[in-house]
């Protein structure tokens, strides 16, 4: 993977972690652009903010064959690396994108994920359960919900009188460190892989 590279994040939601990695690449802390944001949904709230902040938008309707029109659109935008950020589809990994997928999960895996486990849900059986700790896990994106190797894991308290909004809203914090550090680190391992692969052929 090249300097630079070309991020895809798909989206289902408020926008607010695209916005986040955004931040992240513009401010320099990434080494990446923010090729294409995807959602599934025009009404999706996240386009909207998304698109007033400038970045490309495009909208690819669940229906027949949405693994493949999802793949034509993120190939159309040279994307290298694709981010989940809370699409509530199911992405095809496949070849194509293995080792190159990204899902962030808004608790410590493999508690408190699968099938059906997203957003406040996840927060409610992080209290419902008596958990002291929770957090946000990054990992590779499989065939599997929530079941790829760890990239990043942060964590945080769970506190007496919490509400899944109050931890929500912890978590999240952490989610905004998590991923751009997660991608960072993904960014690195390949720049590293590149570069021992030129030295080898020299």
């Amino acid at each position: 993977m090249h300097r630079h590279a070309r991020l895809g994040i798909l989206i289902s939601g408020s926008g607010r972690s695209a916005l986040n990695i955004a931040d992240a690449c513009e401010h320099g802390r990434l080494d990446a652009t923010v090729a294409l944001v995807v959602a599934h949904r025009e009404e999706v709230e996240g386009v909207a903010r998304c698109r007033a902040r400038g970045l490309r938008v495009a909208v690819v309707p669940t229906g027949p064959n949405l693994e493949d029109r999802l793949d034509a659109c993120l190939e159309a935008a040279s994307v290298e690396l694709v981010c989940l950020a809370g699409y509530l589809r199911r992405f095809r990994v496949g070849e194509r994108w293995r080792n190159r997928a990204l899902n962030i999960h808004p608790s410590l895996l493999p508690k408190f994920g699968g099938a059906g486990m997203y957003g406040l849900r996840v927060h409610a059986a992080v209290l419902a359960a008596g958990e002291r700790e929770t957090g946000c896990t990054v990992h590779f994106a499989d065939e599997e919900y929530d079941r790829g190797a760890a990239v990043t894991v942060r964590r945080c308290a769970v506190e007496t009188g919490d509400t899944p909004e109050a931890l929500a809203a912890r978590v999240f914090r952490e989610e905004c460190i998590a991923y751009p550090e997660a991608i960072a680190a993904v960014l690195s391992r390949r720049t590293r892989g590149t570069e021992a692969r030129v030295e080898a052929l020299r």
